[in-house]
């Protein structure tokens, strides 16, 4: 699985890789930590499974770490067995990504730019958002993985994308900072995040 980006330090690993193997060969690579479960059926979504647990895998070995395969908290956020680091997953095929961090909350997202989010941005955008992006599509992509990337790190889905999940307006270049917000019952946190251009493709993490 070849890496396009990574990063170790001695609290934080994150990397993306290209999912280029057959299914038995990821099987192999994950060593049977992780089953994949019925319920996916999709030829890609089932790559996407396991390149994702190997993804973590040798991101925790590069950190001098075990791993003991993932679990799921009561809302659906992954957790990493027998280890206290956070950990978040995104996926968009033939991409996955992977960002764990020791002592404070992980979040990423990786999206394929698409011109049918200039029809969503009404819908899930603040209207600084949406002044800000224009008729952007790469600038839209970078809003909706930094709301994703936002929701991720608050680990809970009761938000409304345009009220409690807000991205500072930003310029626009291959990589660069953005300032989140989490505004949920009249408090706000701040949150700093990254972004990175991937040919077509953005990833949103936060620092």
């Amino acid at each position: 699985m070849p890496i396009t980006k990574t990063e170790t330090s001695p609290a934080r690993a994150w990397g993306v890789w290209k999912i280029e193997e057959d299914e038995f060969s990821l099987v192999e690579q994950a060593q049977g930590l992780e089953v994949i479960p019925d319920t996916i059926r999709h030829p890609n979504k089932r790559l996407e499974f396991i390149a994702g647990r190997v993804l973590v895998k040798q991101l925790m070995e590069g950190a001098g770490l075990a791993f003991h395969g993932l679990a799921k908290d009561e809302f659906g956020k992954p957790l990493l067995k027998n280890c206290d680091w956070q950990v978040s997953l995104t996926h968009s095929f033939p991409f996955v990504a992977a960002l764990l961090n020791a002592g404070k909350p992980a979040g990423i997202d990786l999206e394929q730019v698409n011109p049918k989010l200039l029809g969503m941005g009404p819908r899930i955008f603040h209207i600084t958002e949406l002044r800000d992006a224009g008729r952007d599509v790469v600038k839209h992509t970078v809003y909706w993985c930094g709301k994703e990337t936002l929701m991720k790190i608050y680990g809970r889905r009761d938000v409304v994308f345009s009220e409690n999940l807000l991205i500072d307006p930003f310029r626009l270049e291959t990589e660069g900072p953005l300032h989140g917000r989490i505004i949920v019952n009249n408090t706000e946190t701040r949150v700093t995040l990254h972004y990175y251009l991937l040919d077509d493709f953005v990833l949103v993490m936060n620092r």
